[in-house]
Order: structure tokens, then C-alpha cells, then sequence
């Protein structure tokens, strides 16, 4: 078997990758990447050529899709069927490209991203636009080739001056390579082809003063600033935020923002989608919207509904008129597909068929020398067809001046074309002509209207000679089809570009309706919130379990977090929201976060009740922490404070920022008051020594400011307080032993 000459000896890996880029390149150059001059891959191209085969222009008929998928496949691209039709729904889509190039008749898929009816069922036309972009094909423009079998032929490219690859863009998946160009304005594109035309050597920024952007068939808002556009287009590359349209009969300013709003009566409101960003499925957005409310990612959202007929109409309620809106329009840009991102990737190929990715003032360069180059073939065309009529013109009017001579030669002779052409110094042609006219044309009018045709056709001839000659007359007329392509297809643009800052990160506390809360903690750990801040004083009155009473009782709001504070060290936190209503006893605020069960609570209160707080632990170690540093993330809680064996957390006191100094009281009933200042803050840790002992430990600490004194309840159910305005004796360095308190100091040791 070695020796069958059939049989090459190679090595597997060198085989394999010759035939991978084999097939690369196939599929990188006739299926995947659309050319630059008309903006269509294969399959497009092939369809819409056979569609003008068809006869199928947009003043004729409509005729199945299945028709046209069949010729397509039997005669041009030998693919699926299904594949196919794709592309040609896909032309039909006035939401997928801007200006179609398919007038479809039936079921052609829509926005929500419901599926197009079968082939079977739909009907097809080509569009005007689909008709300008092929215009010159039977005018010697561009090359024919031969179709895979070698039965027909099908144009290479498209001639017309239709600007399809930047006014309908163009998307594939190749293999190592992909393409992403979006769609654009075509009176921009004919402005900015005008200034090409001028200045060949204009360079992207001075193309981007007419191309502002994209402009999407579906609309929206393109949030970018002209420097991140301007930096896409010139390197071909980059991305653009692309959100959707709000409208209302309000707007609403909050901050630098102005928000469009529907006003409801009442303070109530609502916001309104009417355009959606492209390529999102209407019906999918809906359902990503409706998945907040339900899963309750978004609390500040209560409804969304969908109002749309033709047009788009999504109605998002929030869940209070408090809400504020430029926090909802945020969470909905981050958290659905009403904000997405089109990634701008213009990898062409080139009339080399090169692939290549193009800055913008390159593609509408490419474009607009092979725009030049049609104008000039037509114009040779057209010349030579001119030749050609004048030099039998000049036969028929040989013929006439000499008719009695020509008819007694056809009579007379018996060939009568050698005669003729020896007599009258006559070319083949022209005597073959002059021999089969009709006896009709002999008449003296007839004789008059080729001479009038002679002269129109010599004046044409010298026109396009001198056309052809001149590159100032071929800008002139170039420039004057673009005027009659903006007239013909020139729109207002639908996408607004609207310079935005990056979505802020929504807090948590802006996902949550603000309302005022009383919270009630027992002296079992038992939790519970009243809506409203109600007198606290009036809390004794409040049912507990049996044998259960009022421990502690603050104001806050559903947005404040709740610190718990266990002697163990440890931090946890609990949303004020979750809390359990009022009617009841509440919940046991072990069943809330995960608590050693030996681990006692010290204390209880709001974050937001200071900015930093003081820690004290038993053995009179502390220091100050921020508000935010004791925020724990879990159930589980935050380590805040360590300590040595035996000690304990004992005190978490909210610092004001008016106090400077701190008080410090010991089991041996000796008081230290030194500055704040010598404390260090810190995030977690043992602290430093606060004040010294042998023996005992800390009773109590806080804090002061000097000027005040150190004041403290009297006993008893009086309401008096005693203060000690002079509290120099007890003033000494961190760490001292401190004195005895003043006379009358409360004997719990607690300040």
C-alpha cells in the first residue's frame, strides 16, 4: 500500500493546518466579512440578484419567498435553505437595518423577537434602496464570474451609489475574525462623501463634523462624548453605550440630568420607555424588568408594563413618589438591557478581497474610489454604445442620400452587400444594417430623426470624452448623484447622541423606600420596628413576652443599617428594612445574624448616629473606629475589637464631633479624663491601655468635651443632674491610674 502513487506520505500536523486555512479563508471571504465597497456578503448579494432576475423590482409584484430561496440555492450559493432565508428576513427588517433592502409581505419576524412565518408564506420585493445599489449592473461596471457549477454568472459587486455598508452596517463571525459595523444616517454619509471627494486626504475627525455616529433604525441614545467616538472611528475599533429613550409630559432635573417623566396627579409618576436600544428584543427587556420586581432585586420598582402596539411603550412604576429618579433610571441602565454596549469592529474586506480593519475615513474612501471607478466604466460603456449607434447612423444616412442607388442593388444584384460596401465605402455592419431595414423606415421623416439623433449622440460623445478627461468634471457629477441620493433617501436622525457619565453604582440604601421607623429591642434580644418615629417615652406601654420588658428604644429609617454589638468582639449587621412590623413581639435578633450562642449583646444603634465611636474593652484597652468599619457584609458578622484572655467588649459610645476629650471610671472607683486625640483610630485590634489597674477593670468610658465639665444623673426619680465644671484633678496622660470621681458621682461607676 506504500507504494500507491495515490497515496501521499505528509506530515498530519502541516496537512491539517494547510486545509484549516483553506477553509478559513473561505469562510472569511465568502461567507463571513462583507465587502467594502457595497457593504454585502455572498449570500446578500446572491439574493438579491436573483431577485432582479425575477423581475422583482418595487413597482412589480410581489412573489414567494420560497421562489426566491429556491433560485438562490439551485443557482448562486449552494447552502441551507434556512440560511438563506434568514439573511433575506434579516433585509426585510426596517428594526434590524435602517434602510432595507427587502420589501417584505407578511410575517417578518418583529421587535419582541418572535420568528418570521415560513418561506412559504411571506412575500418579497426589492426596495428602492436595493434598486439604487445595484443600478449600472448592465452597464459594463463590474466584472461577471461564473457560479459554482458554471451554468450562470452573478456579478462580483454591486455598482450603485447606494452607500450600504455605513447606512445598513454589518455583522459576522468568521473563523479568528468578526465583523461589527453599525448603521448610519445617509444624508450624513453623502455630506461626508462630499468632503472626500474634495479632500481625499481628509482624515476621520474632519468626516466625524457630518458622521455624528450611529444612527440605530431603532433610535435611542448614544451616551458617549465626541472624544471616545472620535477614538473608535479612527482606529476602527471601540465600543459605544447605547441606551434607551425615556419620554413623558414632564421633565425633571436632579442635578445636571434633566429626566423625562409621565405625571399621574398627586405627586405619582412614571417613566416611559419609547425607543429601545438596537438589537435588544423588546419582549426579553420586559421579562429582564419584570424579573427585578418579582425577585425583588430592585424594591424601588413596583410594576412594569407593557403598552406597546406599532410602537414601543414600556410603563415602569416606582413603588413610591419618593422614589427619586435619576436612582431609578440608573438601576435600570445597570441592571437590564435598557443600556447595553454595540461593540464597533470594522473589519472589511478590500477590493483585493483582503480583510482588513478600516478606520471610518478609510471605508468611505474605499467607497467613494469605487464610486470614481463606476463612473468612469459607465462612461466608457456608454461611449462605446455611442460609437457603435454613430457608425450605423452614418450607414442609414449614406443609404438615404443614395436610396434609388441601394434599392436598384438589393434588386438587381445578387449580393448585394459586397456592392454595397464597395460603392459606398460601406463596413460590414453598416451594410448588414442598411439590408435589413424595413421598408417603413424610408420615409423622409425618418431620415430627419437620425440625423437629429446624430447630433444629439455627437454632443453626448464629446461630453463624456471630456468627462473622462477631467477629474474636476467627475467630482462635479459625482457630487451631483450624491445630491440626488440624499434627496431620494435623506431622513432626520433617530439616534440621539447624548454625552453621559458612567452608570453610578446604586447603594443598597437607594434600592430601599425611605420611611421612618421607631425600633423596640427587649431585654431578651427580641426586635421589632413602628412605622413613624413615635414618642419614645411612650414605649413603656408596648406588650412584650412574659417576662420580657423595654430594653432599648432609637428612631432610624429603612434605609439605616443596625449595629449589633456582641462582647465577643464581633460586629454584625441587620437592615432596618428587615425588621419585623410592630403588631407583634418581633423576632429574636439571634434568629437574624449567626451568634455565638455564649456571646452577650452590648449594644445596639445606628450606624449613622455618629461618624466614628469609641471601643472599650473590660481590661481598659480601646480605640476610636469609624462608623463604616464596623459594617459587616454577612450573617456572620465582623472580628472589630480582640482582646487578651478574661476581657471583654463593655463599651461602644458614639463620638460627637464636638467632644475632645474621654472619661474613664475603673471597678476601683478612679476616674481618668485625658484627649481624644491620644487614642488611635484604627479598623480592628486590641487597641491601646486606657487607663491602668492592678487587680479590677474598666466600669465605664465616654467621651466629653472639656469646656462642658462631666455632668451625671442624681439618683432617684427627680430628672436632676449634678456637673463638675473643673475637671483639671482628673486630667493626666493616657494610661495613668486616675483619682477618685467628685463628690455625689454615681456609685454604679457608670457615667
Amino acid at each position: 500500500m506504500l507504494d500507491d502513487k495515490n497515496i501521499i506520505d505528509r506530515p498530519f500536523a502541516s496537512e491539517l493546518s494547510e486545509k484549516y486555512l483553506v477553509y478559513a479563508m473561505s469562510t472569511i471571504t465568502a461567507r463571513s466579512l462583507p465587502d467594502v465597497r457595497d457593504g454585502l456578503k455572498p449570500v446578500h448579494r446572491r439574493l438579491l440578484w436573483a431577485m432582479s432576475l425575477l423581475k422583482l423590482d418595487p413597482g412589480s409584484g410581489f412573489k414567494k419567498c420560497a421562489r426566491v430561496v429556491g433560485d438562490v440555492i439551485g443557482k448562486y450559493h449552494p447552502h441551507g435553505d434556512q440560511s438563506v432565508y434568514d439573511a433575506m428576513v434579516r433585509l426585510a427588517q426596517t428594526f434590524a437595518l435602517r434602510y432595507p433592502l427587502v420589501d417584505g409581505q407578511g410575517n417578518f419576524g418583529n421587535i419582541d423577537g418572535d420568528n418570521a412565518a415560513a418561506m412559504r408564506y411571506t412575500e418579497a420585493r426589492l426596495t428602492a434602496a436595493a434598486s439604487a445599489l445595484m443600478q449600472g449592473l448592465s452597464e459594463g461596471t463590474v466584472e461577471f464570474r461564473e457560479t459554482y457549477n458554471g451554468e450562470d454568472e452573478e456579478p462580483e459587486v454591486f455598482p450603485g451609489l447606494f452607500p450600504n455598508l455605513l447606512a445598513n452596517g454589518a455583522s459576522g463571525i468568521a473563523v479568528g475574525m468578526a465583523t461589527n459595523i453599525p448603521p448610519h444616517n445617509i444624508a450624513e454619509i453623502a455630506d461626508a462623501a462630499r468632503i472626500l471627494i474634495d479632500n481625499p486626504a481628509a482624515g476621520t475627525a474632519r468626516l466625524l463634523q457630518k458622521i455624528k455616529g450611529p444612527d440605530f433604525p431603532t433610535g435611542g441614545i448614544l451616551a458617549e462624548d465626541e472624544d471616545t467616538i472620535l477614538a473608535a472611528y479612527e482606529t476602527g475599533r471601540g465600543s459605544f453605550r447605547v441606551r434607551a429613550r425615556f419620554a413623558g409630559d414632564r421633565v425633571a432635573t436632579e442635578g445636571e440630568r434633566e429626566i423625562p417623566y409621565e405625571d399621574l396627579g398627586g405627586g405619582r409618576w412614571q417613566l416611559i420607555v419609547t425607543e429601545t436600544p438596537y438589537g435588544v428584543q423588546r419582549a426579553k427587556l420586559i421579562e429582564q424588568c419584570a424579573a427585578l420586581v418579582t425577585d425583588k432585586k430592585l424594591p424601588i420598582l413596583e410594576d412594569v408594563n407593557d403598552e406597546s402596539a406599532e410602537d414601543t411603550r414600556i410603563v415602569l412604576t416606582p413603588r413610591s413618589k419618593n422614589v427619586p429618579k435619576a436612582v431609578l433610571m440608573d438601576s435600570l441602565f445597570k441592571m437590564t438591557d435598557l443600556e447595553v454596549r454595540f461593540g464597533l469592529n470594522m473589519n472589511v474586506l478590500d477590493k483585493d478581497r483582503t480583510p482588513g480593519v478600516m478606520a471610518l475615513h478609510e471605508v468611505l474612501g474605499a467607497w467613494v474610489t469605487h464610486q470614481f471607478d463606476m463612473l468612469q466604466r459607465r462612461t466608457r460603456f456608454r461611449l462605446g454604445r455611442i460609437e457603435d449607434r454613430l457608425e450605423l447612423v452614418a450607414g442609414y444616412l449614406i443609404a438615404y442620400l443614395n436610396l434609388d442607388r441601394v434599392i436598384e442593388i438589393i434588386r438587381t444584384e445578387d449580393e448585394p452587400k459586397a456592392v454595397m460596401i464597395a460603392e459606398f465605402a460601406l463596413n460590414d455592419r453598416q451594410a448588414e444594417a442598411i439590408l435589413n431595414m424595413r421598408l417603413r423606415s424610408l420615409r423622409r421623416l425618418e431620415e430627419m430623426q437620425l440625423r437629429t439623433e446624430d447630433d444629439e449622440l455627437r454632443r453626448e460623445k464629446d461630453e463624456l470624452t471630456e468627462l473622462l478627461g477631467s477629474d474636476a468634471l467627475q467630482r462635479r457629477r459625482l457630487k451631483e448623484d450624491l445630491t440626488r441620493l440624499r434627496k431620494s433617501f435623506g431622513d432626520a436622525r433617530r439616534t440621539v447622541i447624548e454625552a453621559a457619565g458612567p452608570t453610578q453604582d446604586i447603594p443598597l440604601e437607594a434600592m430601599i423606600e425611605r420611611e421612618p421607623v421607631t425600633v423596640i429591642v427587649s431585654t431578651r434580644g427580641w426586635l421589632r420596628a413602628m412605622k413613624g418615629h413615635v414618642e419614645l417615652g411612650s414605649l413603656k406601654d408596648q406588650k412584650f413576652k412574659e417576662g420580657d420588658s423595654l430594653a432599648q428604644a432609637f428612631h432610624a429609617s429603612t434605609i439605616d443599617k443596625l449595629i449589633v454589638a456582641a462582647d465577643n468582639g464581633r460586629f454584625y449587621t441587620i437592615g432596618a428594612d428587615r425588621l419585623p412590623g410592630g403588631r407583634g413581639f418581633g423576632e429574636p435578633v439571634r434568629a437574624m445574624i449567626d451568634i455565638d450562642a455564649d456571646a452577650g449583646i452590648v449594644s445596639m444603634f445606628v450606624s449613622a448616629s455618629a461618624p466614628s465611636f469609641l471601643l472599650a474593652a473590660s481590661d481598659g484597652r480601646g480605640f476610636v473606629i469609624a462608623a463604616a468599619d464596623m459594617i459587616a457584609e454577612t450573617r456572620k458578622g465582623r472580628q472589630v475589637m480582640s482582646f487578651k484572655p478574661g476581657a471583654k467588649l463593655k463599651v461602644v459610645h458614639p463620638i460627637p464631633d464636638a467632644h475632645d476629650h474621654v472619661a474613664v471610671i475603673g471597678e476601683n472607683r478612679k476616674m481618668l479624663i485625658f484627649p481624644l486625640e491620644d487614642l488611635p483610630r484604627m479598623t480592628r485590634g486590641q487597641g491601646v491601655m486606657l487607663q491602668r489597674y492592678k487587680q479590677e477593670g474598666m466600669s465605664d468610658a465616654t467621651t466629653i468635651r472639656l469646656e462642658d465639665g462631666l455632668s451625671w444623673a442624681m439618683g432617684g426619680d427627680s430628672g436632676r443632674t449634678r456637673s463638675e465644671m473643673d475637671l483639671t484633678p482628673w486630667r493626666a496622660a493616657r494610661g495613668q491610674a486616675g483619682r477618685l470621681p467628685p463628690m455625689g458621682f454615681p456609685k454604679t461607676n457608670r457615667f
